[in-house]
């Protein structure tokens, strides 16, 4: 996919990422593939149909990466967000993922399952997701008239310094294999992506689900086209076939007088989906006027998830408006999108961005960050539970520490609630 001026390029990079978040937003409506329901449907009925679903898409990133990878077709090293990084940030990683997982559960849904109910007609869900990207973008961004960002406030200080600097980028090929880097990916990737392929093949009732398959195997591709895509956007610049990110590096070198230069270079590497700094970003676009230097990859991708949505709602004629069934219930969403818009920047990706787009990199800091939502997504859950069978009875701290024995972090000994 070579190019004579950049503009041609940089148009095929934006729709491409619209065409390809369209399906996925489509198909992820139409089987109700859902992150945040993959858990509960695990810790509250037993049933690990979704999560099966959610575990063959990671499969089928790690596989595919593995295999285009080795074969020189994508890079998903020098990406961004840079998940392979040598600087792995483990507690902001475990932390994030604890936030979000918290704040998906209150606020019925991930970044991506948050655009799917948009397209849904679910107005609840366009609250969640200014406030995610408010939070996002002055995560990111400095306040007006300040060089302060909320990380830099609330998070930098005691977070950065637990940061380890390693010797290799965090992927496992590389940490376990040293110099034979590239043998490590295609062995780690082998394994870890068949382990998970096996797992989620395993139960006969995912077996039988047409859509938790499908489901499963559109989100896993989509990711990997993407991965494509990005990888492979090249310009020839007076016979010098440069990458979209080198050419816009050395705009003044290369580009005509003419042309527009993006504002960010760095959003230009190869990347796949992630949906929470995106929202951030699309705030910022909408703030500044619409200015087309600003369209990125992310914010395609979130026009292009909620279009796909909408589009099957309406074919499917299951749109329908929804808003907040009580008082409780906005609260609930309104502190969820906060956690989720802290922890999803935090640690670097959501549900999609780390626990399927990251973890097909194999990179420590996205397997960290995939456990710690779930767990945090899990107990949250379950401390629910126990306070509404309980009602008054149950303390937080009790509801607590039967959630941790329920998910056998804490030994049977230490319950305090029974069990129901």
């Amino acid at each position: 996919m070579t190019y004579q001026d950049f503009a041609s390029a940089q148009s095929f990079f934006l729709w491409s990422t619209f065409a390809i978040a369209l399906v996925m937003g489509a198909v992820v409506n139409k089987t109700n593939f859902c992150t945040m329901g993959a858990v509960s449907d695990w810790v509250n009925m037993g049933d690990t149909g979704r999560m099966r679903a959610w575990v063959f898409a990671i499969a089928v990133g790690v596989l595919g990466v593995m295999g285009l990878e080795a074969a020189g077709l994508v890079n998903v090293t020098n990406t961004f967000p840079p998940y392979r990084q040598s600087n792995l940030v483990w507690l902001e990683n475990v932390l994030g993922g604890v936030l979000f997982g918290i704040g998906m559960t209150l606020a019925s849904g991930c970044g991506n399952k948050t655009l799917i109910r948009i397209g849904g007609g679910n107005i609840k869900s366009v609250m969640v997701l200014l406030i995610i990207a408010v939070i996002a973008y002055y995560m990111i961004n400095p306040f007006p008239g300040s060089d302060k960002t909320l990380y830099s406030v609330l998070f930098y200080s005691w977070t950065n310094p637990a940061a380890v600097a390693l010797s290799t980028n965090q992927d496992l090929g590389a940490m376990l294999f040293g110099e034979n880097v590239a043998t490590g990916r295609l062995v780690m990737g082998a394994i870890i992506g068949v382990v998970l392929l096996l797992w989620a093949f395993k139960s006969a009732d995912f077996r039988g689900s047409f859509d938790n398959i499908l489901g499963g195997l559109v989100v896993g591709l989509a990711i990997l086209a993407a991965w494509y895509v990005t990888s492979n956007i090249k310009i020839d610049a007076d016979g010098d076939i440069l990458a979209m990110q080198a050419y816009a590096q050395d705009w003044d070198l290369y580009a005509p007088a003419e042309a527009v230069k993006p504002a960010s270079t760095a959003a230009l590497a190869a990347q796949s989906f992630t949906f929470i700094n995106p929202m951030g970003q699309t705030l910022g676009y909408a703030m500044k006027g619409f200015d087309n230097t600003l369209l990125t990859f992310g914010i395609m991708a979130l026009a292009g998830v909620i279009a796909g949505s909408l589009l099957w709602a309406l074919l499917s004629r299951s749109f329908r408006i929804e808003w907040f069934a009580s008082f409780r219930d906005f609260v609930n969403h309104f502190i969820g999108a906060i956690l989720m818009g802290f922890g999803g920047v935090l640690a670097m990706g959501c549900t999609i961005g780390q626990a399927v787009t990251g973890f097909s990199t194999l990179a420590l800091g996205s397997i960290l960050t995939f456990i710690a939502i779930v767990l945090g997504s899990a107990v949250t859950m379950k401390v629910q539970y126990y306070k509404m069978v309980y009602e008054g009875e149950a303390t937080f701290f009790k509801a607590f520490i039967t959630a941790l024995v329920d998910l056998k972090l804490l030994p049977a000994g230490m319950r305090k609630l029974e069990a129901v």
